[in-house]
């Protein structure tokens, strides 16, 4: 396994001060360039998994298993790139070992090309995704985290920039685990989808999709919708 995630309990204090269980025996595993997704409902711990599997929150009870001196790229819900640094220099600060020509394919890949040279203040949201992507695919991660990566977008750019999130995962083989609150993204772009249980969260259901990224029909798609829909149903009763 690339990615091993056991968390017995996450807790923290309320605004009354009152401590509360965020995530309780939650497991979760991924193998070496599998794509995963955490679905579940709105607060109900999504993000502060992501964030404990990025080591931004060391304050549980579990364990992390990770790739010795493996490299972990994240795209946050919000771009944050640095502003006094251009789309270029944003992706050369991240990744000061990428050469000009690694940076440039990157540049290319996600249609930023002409973009090179602006600031984040002149992007749409849609491009300083894009560059908050090319950033973390610069340092070529053993493991990609994407917290809700097309959250507010419109739905024609959603569309788009997850097709070009398909491709990638696809021609890159990085093992990613992607936060979202939209089956269709989790359909679209998942190996594995982890359904997530109301809060204190748990992993109550795991569905494999056998169809490949980019081959994923209308009526399989709908299958596992369904699918997903019935297990989301069954933790509401």
């Amino acid at each position: 396994m690339l990615l091993d995630v056991a968390i017995a309990s996450k807790d923290y204090l309320s605004a009354n001060g009152r401590s509360q269980r965020a995530l309780s025996d939650l497991r979760l595993t991924l193998k070496r360039g599998e794509a995963g997704a955490v679905v579940g409902p709105s607060g109900c711990g999504k993000t502060t998994l992501l964030r404990i599997v990025a080591g931004l929150d060391r304050d549980f009870a579990g364990s992390v298993a990770l790739p010795d001196h493996g490299r972990l790229g994240m795209v946050f819900q919000e771009p944050r790139l640095l502003p006094w640094r251009n789309v270029a220099g944003n992706i050369h600060i991240a990744a000061p070992q990428a050469s000009r020509a690694e940076i440039e394919a990157l540049l290319e890949a996600l249609g930023l090309v002409g973009h090179a040279a602006h600031f984040p203040r002149q992007l749409s949201l849609g491009l300083a995704r894009r560059a908050a992507l090319a950033r973390a695919l610069a340092i070529k991660p053993d493991l990609l985290l994407l917290d809700e990566p097309l959250v507010s977008l419109d739905a024609a750019l959603a569309l788009e920039l997850r097709d070009l999130l398909a491709r990638l995962i696809d021609e890159t083989h990085v093992t990613t685990l992607i936060v979202t609150h939209d089956l269709a993204e989790a359909i679209a772009l998942a190996d594995k989808i982890f359904i997530l249980s109301p809060r204190p969260a748990r992993v109550a259901a795991v569905l494999d999709i056998a169809t490949p990224r980019r081959r994923m029909t209308p009526e399989a798609a709908e299958a596992l919708t369904q699918e997903a829909r019935a297990a989301i149903a069954v933790l509401r009763e």
